[in-house]
């Protein structure tokens, strides 16, 4: 795959720590929204965490039940939003949240999947699963950004789910988010190397 452009280089160039591939439809996807290539390094390194979380979940709880293709898609497409919402690329603000959602689903993405860009910064919201809880501690923990109260929701529903004890979840948890963010100054490099806005 020829790096010749920007976008193009954020979405495979190698990284140090590495990161995963986007899923193919979202690639698509970006390139089709001509993305920012910022946004598409920052997709990238939040579903490479994600990648972690699920298969760490896996090792460790392989009885519970998680959509892993969701929160992938999740991860990957999370800030879709802020292709339409450029200012919060590199700003505050959150009108990103349902801009991704409304494109995703007229992009022909159900709801299932489209929630996501909705639901990432609203882990308190009713209804909230552990998909949604997955991709918001991705979406923090990726530069080494630790909230307890996330953090405890993720730990209640492995406790409730396992009938474990909450503190040898959280030392679990806390133990792998650690090594994750071990890896942020790598991730938030990369990430600085792309350029807010697309290239015209």
């Amino acid at each position: 795959m020829p790096l010749s452009d920007p976008l193009s280089q954020a979405l495979y160039a190698p990284a140090d720590p590495p990161l995963r591939p986007l899923p193919a439809s979202v690639v698509d996807l970006l390139r089709s929204l001509d993305a920012p290539p910022r946004l598409a390094a920052h997709l990238r390194a939040v579903h490479d965490v994600a990648a972690e979380l699920v298969e760490w979940l896996d090792r460790r709880h392989p009885g519970i039940t998680v959509d892993r293709a969701a929160v992938l898609f999740g991860a990957a497409t999370h800030d879709i939003g802020k292709t339409v919402h450029t200012a919060e690329l590199s700003g505050p603000g959150s009108a990103h949240e349902e801009a991704g959602r409304e494109l995703l689903s007229a992009h022909g993405f159900g709801p299932d999947l489209a929630r996501f860009a909705g639901t990432h910064a609203s882990w308190t919201a009713p209804g909230t699963t552990l998909e949604d809880l997955l991709v918001s501690t991705a979406d923090k923990v990726w530069k080494n950004k630790r909230l307890q109260e996330l953090e405890d929701l993720v730990i209640a529903h492995l406790a409730r789910a396992t009938g474990g004890q909450h503190w040898e979840e959280y030392l679990a948890f806390d133990d792998l988010l650690t090594r994750i963010g071990d890896g942020a100054d790598g991730r938030l490099a990369f990430q600085a190397t792309f350029p807010v806005h697309a290239q015209p």
